[in-house]
């Protein structure tokens, strides 16, 4: 049980060890983007000219220089994709543009290429910073580590350089080199980023420990038990890679509908242009006809049927705190009926608190006078239990006395004087063992074990407060639980229509204690896993056809988080890793908001299928009246403009607040 207290190397070593060092590329810094912008800039420049009535030698070359600009990178792909003979739906538009510029639809044009090239920076930019945070995590590991020779010399030398067998030194406030067994000392290990545990760890002979987590103040012989490249942290960054490549299949089917209906109109385009010149028709007019039959047979009111409700529906959650990285993110948020959800910093706070004061009988102390006690002696110390009791003390308004004499022994606690008196403040058992029979009395003792052990039976840490060598009182530590973590629970079991499943590095007792609170039963909690285990447990719910969404917080959920069919990450207190590799991010850390979300998600998709029916009906209309009979090209713009102002507005309804009030009634 991680209830012993020691000295920490400081609070920003603590605070570092929790996220990896972020890198994050710039907007600019990708040709994708910067293209992009400049197609939108002189698209912007040139649409005011060309509405007031401008000569169109002051709007044409700045349209030109926007299709250039926009269109010049997926047009070079989509030839590249040619030359392998795989028509791309890219080149596909820039070719529509084109068609559509030639017979005098210069703004439709633009407007297109600039789409696309928004799009395809958008994209670019989320795969650059999912790749900086897998970099990132790289350095939570050291570069070096201290080799210990048979002969007790030291050699400082570098991590990968280390090999199966290796004895390294691991010094108080380092980071541990390799992964490993304890051969020798003692201490406690920060490996949050690892298991997700929101307090240290106890480490000492036979414990196995972790490279890149932060060691306490005792210092630890290791012996390596795995190469660099076989490191838990280098198995994390693999499946977060290998995970984020496997989504690209999802998107399988909608590059064969794109192929298949980009060969149908390029041939029916074709035909429709030749097939009445082989009969002898007009060669103005069959171009005409055939520029007029791209146009309208152009999937931009499609485009536009799917886009406005998903990015609305995207701006409406981040407005209530929830970012969503794309509308293929938001659409599948609808799709999921499963559910994993992480503990610690998810359905917890991530952060311990004081939940128990127990003055014992015979002390003379009240719960405050217990408080301010402990409070006092902790107060130099830099360890979280010690941060929690001294933060319950202040929320109080409980006065902190000063203190001499302070000392930590790692594994055990701190002693310190307060007021004339020596205090002891610490692991309960360990104190007891040592010291609760000096000064005190079996009674007083066999009472701080009895409380103790309650708490540590209710999923508590019990820290132990001894007064010139006697018991005088316990108290309990742990991490809180969020006040919305039923409710969404709830809320989620409801949506899916199954309950949703605890996935932790904590210890079975601490989980099946929280899952009880929040309403998951026993059957649907898996402890003790590393990131490699949650990850496995989400692919066997895939395995049944289950859509699972995950939401987690810390490193050791992004790959499971990038595993999922969809992520969604704490934003508060969840780690650089975690927040690029989920698909949304929860910015105001309100827990609830997961389920509205999901339900905001839904209402979008119908709408989409709405959109699709109206697209559907005005193209296939235009279509069948150009090919049928004579559709003069100013009605076949205005009907293909029309219909993309349509889906465009419908779509818009999901803008207001009232479709975010909707979906949190309706996942009710």
């Amino acid at each position: 049980m991680p209830s012993d207290l020691l000295q920490w190397p400081g609070r920003a070593d603590l605070a570092s060890s929790r996220t990896a060092p972020r890198r994050r590329t710039r907007v600019f810094a990708l040709a994708e983007a910067r293209w992009a912008a400049a197609a939108l800039v002189l698209f912007l420049i040139a649409l005011p000219l060309q509405l007031t009535g401008a000569p169109a030698w002051a709007w044409g070359p700045l349209y030109a220089a926007a299709y250039v600009t926009g269109g010049w990178e997926p047009g070079w792909a989509g030839l590249m994709a040619l030359r392998a003979k795989t028509l791309d739906v890219d080149l596909l538009m820039i070719v529509a543009a084109i068609g559509a510029a030639s017979i005098g639809q210069v703004m439709d044009g633009a407007l297109l290429v600039v789409i696309f090239a928004t799009s395809g920076a958008l994209e670019a930019l989320a795969t650059a910073r999912t790749q900086d945070a897998v970099r990132g995590l790289l350095d939570l590991a050291p570069t070096v580590a201290t080799r210990l020779a048979d002969d007790g010399s030291e050699a400082t030398v570098p991590t990968e350089d280390l090999v199966v067998g290796d004895a390294i030194l691991v010094r108080p406030g380092e980071r541990v080199g390799a992964d490993g067994r304890v051969v020798a000392g003692a201490s406690e290990v920060d490996q949050a980023t690892i298991t997700g545990e929101p307090l240290p760890v106890p480490k000492e002979a036979g414990d196995e420990v972790f490279a890149g987590t932060l060691n306490g103040t005792g210092a630890l012989q290791v012996k390596v038990e795995r190469d660099a490249s076989d490191s838990v942290i280098a198995r994390i960054v693999a499946m977060v890679e290998e995970a984020s490549e496997t989504k690209a299949p999802t998107q399988l089917f909608i590059e064969k509908v794109e192929q298949r209906y980009s060969l149908g109109m390029v041939f029916a385009t074709l035909a429709v242009f030749l097939i009445p010149l082989a009969f002898g028709g007009d060669l103005t007019g069959s171009l005409l006809r055939a520029m007029t039959f791209m146009i309208v047979a152009s999937p931009c009111a499609v485009v536009l049927a799917t886009m406005p409700p998903l990015l609305s529906a995207i701006a409406n959650a981040g407005r209530h705190g929830v970012l969503v990285k794309s509308a293929v993110v938001m659409e599948r948020l609808g799709q999921v009926d499963a559910v994993a959800l992480d503990k610690t910093g998810t359905l917890t706070e991530g952060t311990p608190r004081v939940t128990d004061i127990h003055p014992l009988k015979g002390s003379g102390l009240t719960e405050d006078a217990l408080l301010a006690l402990a409070a006092a002696a902790e107060y130099p110390s830099e360890h979280p239990l010690a941060r929690a009791v001294v933060h319950a003390a202040r929320t109080r308004g409980l006065a902190i006395a000063g203190v001499r004499d302070f000392t930590s022994t790692p594994g055990v606690g701190v002693t310190a004087a307060v007021d004339g008196h020596m205090v002891a403040v610490g692991a309960s058992a360990r104190l007891l063992g040592g010291n609760g029979g000096n000064g005190g009395n079996d009674d007083s003792g066999a009472r701080a074990a009895e409380v103790a052990a309650d708490l540590e039976d209710g999923g508590r840490t019990a820290v132990l407060v001894l007064r010139d060598g006697g018991p005088v009182g316990v108290l309990g530590i742990a991490d809180r639980l969020r006040p919305d973590a039923a409710v969404t629970v709830a809320a989620l079991a409801t949506l899916t229509g199954s309950p949703p499943m605890l996935v932790t590095g904590d210890n079975p007792r601490a989980a099946e204690r929280l899952a009880a609170e929040v309403g998951i039963s026993g059957d649907g909690v898996r402890a003790g896993l590393l990131p490699e285990d949650k990850v496995e447990a989400v692919r066997r719910l895939e395995a049944r056809g289950r859509k699972v969404l995950v939401l987690g917080d810390g490193v050791n959920d992004a790959p499971a988080l990038a595993a999922a069919h969809t992520g969604i990450a704490m934003g508060r207190v969840g780690s650089d890793l975690a927040l690029e590799t989920a698909d949304a991010v929860i910015v105001r850390d309100e827990l609830a908001t997961a389920p509205i979300v999901i339900a905001l998600s839904r209402a979008a998709r119908r709408l989409v299928v709405q959109n699709l029916v109206i697209a559907g009906v005005f193209i296939s209309g235009l279509v069948i009246w150009d090919l049928v009979g004579h559709l003069p090209l100013p009605l076949g713009v205005l009907g293909h403009e029309g219909s993309t102002v349509i889906v465009g507005l419908n779509g818009l309804r999901l803008l207001r607040d009232a479709a975010w009030n909707r979906a949190a009634k309706d996942m009710r």
